[in-house]
C-alpha cells in the first residue's frame, strides 16, 4: 500500500465566505474614508474688514492636508486597505499556500496591528474634528464649522466610514486569533493522507 497526499483547492467553508466577506467590507470601509479624506477640500471667500465703504475680501480653503491628524488618517486608511487587499488576494489566489503554523500566526499580528493603526488615526481625526465643529475656549481656537460646513460634512463621512472600519477589523482580528486555536478551519489546501491499494 502507497501513502499519498492529495492537493485540494482552498476550501470554501462557511467560515472561509464570512472572513473574505468581513474583509471586503473593511476593505471597501477604509478606502472610501481615505479617498472621501483625501479629497476633501473647500475654498470660501469672506470679507474679512473694510476700507471705507470698499469691502476687503480673502479667499480661504480649508484642506485635509492642513492638519497633520487627517494626513495621518488618510495613511493609515490606505494601508489597512492594502493590507486587506492583500489578504483576500491571497485568499483567493493562494490556492496551494497552507496557513497553518508562522503564516497563520503572521496574519493574526498584522491584523492585530491594523487594528492599532486605524483606531489611533480615527481617533485622532475624530478629536481634530471636535475642535473644529466646537473649537476650543481656552487656546482660543475658533471653530471653522460653521464657515466651512461642505468640508466638515465630507470629514464627518470619512469618520464614520473608518469607525466602521474600525469594528470590522476588530472582528477579523478576532477571527484570525481563532484560527491559531483551530488552524485548518479555514483556507487549509492540504488533506490528511490517504492509503491507496
Amino acid at each position: 500500500m502507497a501513502v499519498s497526499k492529495l492537493a485540494l483547492p482552498a476550501t470554501s467553508g462557511k467560515s472561509c465566505k464570512i472572513l473574505l466577506g468581513l474583509r471586503l467590507l473593511a476593505l471597501s470601509a477604509t478606502l472610501s474614508a481615505a479617498i472621501v479624506m483625501g479629497l476633501n477640500k473647500e475654498t470660501k471667500t469672506f470679507v474679512v474688514g473694510k476700507v471705507g465703504n470698499t469691502p476687503i475680501q480673502a479667499t480661504f480653503t480649508a484642506k485635509f492636508d492642513h492638519t497633520p491628524a487627517f494626513v495621518f488618517f488618510v495613511v493609515a486608511n490606505a494601508m489597512v486597505s492594502f493590507h486587506n487587499l492583500l489578504m483576500i488576494a491571497l485568499q483567493i489566489f493562494g490556492g496551494k499556500m497552507e496557513f497553518t503554523g508562522f503564516r497563520l500566526l503572521s496574519v493574526a499580528i498584522l491584523d492585530m496591528l491594523n487594528v492599532t493603526l486605524i483606531s489611533a488615526a480615527a481617533n485622532a481625526a475624530a478629536f481634530m474634528a471636535e475642535v473644529g465643529k466646537n473649537g476650543n475656549k481656552h487656546a482660543r481656537w475658533d471653530k471653522i464649522c460653521d464657515r466651512f460646513a461642505t468640508y466638515c460634512d465630507h470629514g464627518a463621512g470619512a469618520l464614520i466610514a473608518a469607525f466602521a472600519g474600525v469594528i470590522l477589523m476588530l472582528i477579523i482580528s478576532a477571527a484570525s486569533i481563532s484560527r491559531l486555536v483551530q488552524p485548518n478551519k479555514c483556507c487549509s489546501t492540504t488533506a490528511s493522507p490517504s492509503v491507496v491499494p
